[in-house]
């Protein structure tokens, strides 16, 4: 873990990210109170894929059933 002051990660912050990439926590300090952490997001996956969930997520025939009365009002 690394602890940096605000104005040094201000002037350092290419370095400081690249620290957290490679896995290091760094702390970021207001005099001796430490305030922020800059960690690592992980990995970015990947596009997302229509039809992923094919098969997985099913949507019943109440679904296509009109909607009451009671409940158009609130759309119109």
């Amino acid at each position: 873990m690394k602890q940096v002051t605000i104005h040094e990660a201000k002037t350092q912050l290419s370095r400081l990210i690249q620290v957290a990439a490679d896995g290091e926590e760094v702390i970021i300090s207001r005099g001796p109170t430490p305030v922020a952490r800059l960690v690592a997001i992980g990995e970015v996956k990947g596009a997302r894929q229509p039809g992923a969930l094919k098969g997985v997520l099913s949507v019943g025939p109440e679904f296509f059933e009109p909607l009451p009365a009671e409940e158009l009002v609130g759309w119109e």
